[in-house]
């Protein structure tokens, strides 16, 4: 038995760990297929990036969001690395039955962590066993977050670490009996059990059977090891090795997530400028504009695909896949990977093409690539069925980047940044989109404005409010003279419905004696929805003529942009002043504060619900009317989830008399998307169920009689969806949608007296005043 135990358990060692070498070269060599990233971006803070991957690591802080099953997947995971000297001292006992590890092997604080890691290693593995069991897409459908993973892969990982983890408590009472453990003792504190047990046994049968349960223990290791190393696309196992790269090469060093901010288009490893990369001839036809191959996409995307487990919390919170849409984020990186790797040889052998379609490598170079690898290689990324398209159209363009993807994945895969990027090679380079959305960029390349309407018509709500609106250049000479810009945005200055947030917001300042101004009507859309449809040259075309006109409201000259504190002959210059900005709509305020850095424009920007927040922490906003009725608030994403804004407006709305809240089922971190984000505001939803429509459902569940946001595109959705309801008898028609500055501008109103209403109408009409001047 001990002959065949060691050679059993050597040969498969041996190859098991020279498979291993060779599969961890082989993902080395592919992930490097990828394009370069621009210097820094994803090494920079190498301390951090390590504190980051060890507190992502030791403390599951993306896992125990999900409780019982982030507790059980610790314990497995910290079992895998914690417990591999149980591994070393299987091999000892091959050769020695009561072989322990010098020094640690009787060391009872050693044995008791082997023994309790071993044991809650295999509890939590049986506790995720039981979860899949009871969440296996043929009870749950499409809801199983596990719809579309490959289950055999799931059940051999599993059935693996089970059997270890079963092995090393059987091993620990064979050592127990071995070593004369006649009573209870801490060293055995969980196994002790099988060690009473197993003292009954002779020597030789005690011996024999710690041959045989040492070598299942290395034979099933090392099998796993041999069947991964041949399987380099085996995210389910690979996932426990790649993801601590892939955490510390993760976008922001200090662990947030990739959302926020899209990062700019890349060549090569350099950003392109649009405004000189086509003077080069050259230069503009090696350019690569977003995503048409595999290989177009980041090392770090590489890196990603292969990463994945598959566990399809990503899927479980997608707004689309969540009504019947074919777009899961966990389905397409898992359809990225499979293409990667399979191509993989045929990119090795210096295959690939130009972006005219040319073949770049040599009939000779490509002769030893396999069959398969070559036809992968014909595949287009974006393609129909008919046309064998990695990644269906109808995939590509259901996605609303809402991030609940990003948010929700464990292992950090920035799953909005690559389909952006798909995106933009379909509209730069194909001119393949939906057709509606083809409109909105013709009207923002016209007009300025999605909708396509007159600039002056920016300015037509200030003309529907009691008081003066100051504008800059015009009340006030810059904005130096101001406390802040209050951005409106496209929707707020020209969507009859946001409007009403607009004129709150902006009597709310004018009662609290906020010094504030807003723009003259030439501002452009800041560029979020072209951006994230795809279109990166028109996002920077606007987004620079907004910076450059912003920065003259500041009282900057184009000479003096860039550093305040000093010029290129180190002189010191006047610290510039503070560039505060406040804007009512996310986008808006995701695209200045995150990506204007981006174009050169650095400010200071706020959502209105924050400043909101701190008006009624001061007292110069005092909710006294009481607003009667229950309320659901529902989180903009680009609110939430991108930029991590969550309390300002639930405490507004905490802060209006009369108001119960009760929250939805989704929502902050797991908010569901109104289905308005990545530019699907523009675009038609013919697929499934409307996005909209399930928010609202999920609304109407609570009976409520206020749903609130803070989203000019929350409001619209929401509201078309509601007075849909409302004609179909499925809601009350008292439900109100309003954004948080109407309930609270409606609170802080102070009812009219009836006296003082009556001496008014009585009263003879007086000579008409002016309005009043704009504060300032």
């Amino acid at each position: 038995m001990q002959l065949a135990a060691i050679t059993v358990s050597l040969v498969l060692a041996v190859v098991g760990v020279a498979l291993f070498g060779r599969a961890i070269a082989q993902i080395y060599r592919f992930v490097r297929l990828g394009q370069p990233v621009p210097a820094g971006t994803r090494t920079d803070e190498p301390t951090q990036r390590t504190l980051t991957v060890a507190k992502e690591f030791l403390g599951h802080t993306r896992m125990n969001t999900w409780g019982v099953v982030g507790v059980a997947h610790w314990f497995v995971a910290v079992g895998f690395f914690s417990l591999v000297l149980t591994l070393v001292n299987a091999f000892g006992q091959l050769f020695q039955a009561d072989w322990l590890l010098p020094v640690i092997g009787d060391w009872t604080p050693y044995e008791v962590f082997v023994e309790l890691i071993g044991l809650l290693t295999t509890l939590g593995i049986l506790t995720l066993i039981v979860i899949r069991q009871l969440s296996l897409p043929s009870r749950a459908g499409r809801k199983s977050r596990f719809a579309g993973s490959n289950f055999g892969q799931a059940y051999f990982v599993e059935a693996v670490i089970l059997v270890i983890g079963i092995a090393i408590l059987v091993l620990r009472g064979l050592e127990g009996a071995l070593h004369h453990a006649d009573s209870y003792q801490a060293a055995y504190l969980v196994s002790y059990p099988l060690v009473a047990a197993f003292n009954g046994l002779s020597l030789g049968t005690l011996q024999n059977l710690v041959y045989l349960v040492a070598m299942i223990k290395i034979g099933t290791s090392f099998v796993w090891m041999i069947t991964v190393a041949l399987k380099t696309d085996m995210g389910v196992a690979w996932h426990r090795f790649l993801a601590f790269p892939n955490i510390w090469f993760k976008r922001e060093a200090d662990g947030g997530t990739a959302l926020g901010a899209l990062l700019p288009m890349v060549s090569g490893g350099k950003e392109i400028d649009f405004e000189t990369v086509f003077d080069d001839e050259e230069g503009g036809e090696e350019a690569v504009f977003g995503a048409s191959q595999i290989e177009h996409f980041s090392w770090k995307g590489i890196l990603d695909f292969s990463t994945c487990t598959e566990c399809g919390r990503c899927q479980s919170q997608c707004p689309a896949w969540n009504t019947g849409k074919p777009l899961s984020p966990k389905l397409l990186i898992m359809s990225l990977r499979d293409h990667a790797h399979a191509k993989a040889p045929y990119l090795l052998a210096g295959g690939g093409k130009t972006m005219e379609g040319e073949e770049k490598a040599t009939e000779e170079q490509l002769a030893g690539v396999p069959a398969a690898a070559l036809a992968e290689a014909e595949r287009p990324l974006i393609g129909t069925l008919e046309e064998n398209g990695v990644i269906d159209p109808d995939v590509l363009w259901s996605c609303t980047t809402c991030g609940a993807c990003v948010e929700q994945c464990p292992v950090d895969i920035e799953h909005v940044d690559h389909i952006v990027d798909m995106r933009r090679y379909q509209v730069m380079i194909e001119s393949s989109f939906p057709s509606e959305a083809g409109t909105m960029l013709k009207n923002l390349e016209k007009k300025g404005n999605p909708w396509g309407l007159a600039k002056k018509q920016r300015l037509q709500w200030t003309k529907e409010v009691d008081f003066e609106v100051p504008v800059v250049g015009k009340d006030v000479e810059d904005l130096t003279e101001v406390d802040y810009l209050y951005w409106v945005g496209c929707a707020g200055a020209l969507e009859d419905r946001a409007k009403k947030t607009t004129k709150a917001f902006a009597e709310l300042l004018h009662i609290a004696g906020v010094k504030f101004a807003i723009m003259g009507g030439d501002e452009k859309c800041t560029g979020d929805s072209a951006r994230r449809l795809g279109n990166e040259p028109l996002f920077q075309q606007l987004g620079q003529e907004n910076v450059a006109m912003l920065n003259m409201a500041y009282g900057e000259s184009p000479d003096e942009e860039g550093d305040a504190d000093g010029d290129a002959d180190g002189a010191t210059k006047k610290p510039k002043p503070s560039k505060k900005i406040v804007a009512t709509c996310p986008h808006c305020f995701n695209t200045i504060a995150n990506e204007y850095p981006q174009l050169g424009g650095e400010y200071e920007v706020i959502h209105h619900t924050q400043l909101l927040q701190t008006l009624v922490d001061e007292g110069k906003l005092v909710p006294v009317t009481p607003v009667e009725g229950l309320i659901t608030y529902h989180d903009p994403c680009y609110l939430g989830r991108h930029n991590k804004v969550y309390t300002p407006p639930r405490e507004i709305i905490a802060s209006v008399p009369g108001l119960r809240n009760e929250e939805m089922h989704r929502h902050k971190e797991r908010g569901f998307c109104c289905g308005a984000g990545g530019a699907r505001m523009w675009m038609e939803e013919r697929i499934g169920k409307r996005i909209n429509n399930e928010r609202v459902d999920e609304a109407l569940s609570l009976n409520p009689d206020i749903v609130s946001t803070a989203c000019p595109f929350c409001l619209v959705m929401l509201t078309d969806s509601v007075n849909g309801k409302k004609n179909d008898g499925q809601a009350k028609e008292s439900l109100q949608v309003v954004d948080v500055a109407q309930l609270l501008l409606e609170s802080v109103r102070t009812p009219a007296d009836p006296a003082d209403s009556e001496e008014e109408e009585n009263a003879p009409d007086p000579d008409p005043e002016p309005k009043p001047e704009p504060v300032k």
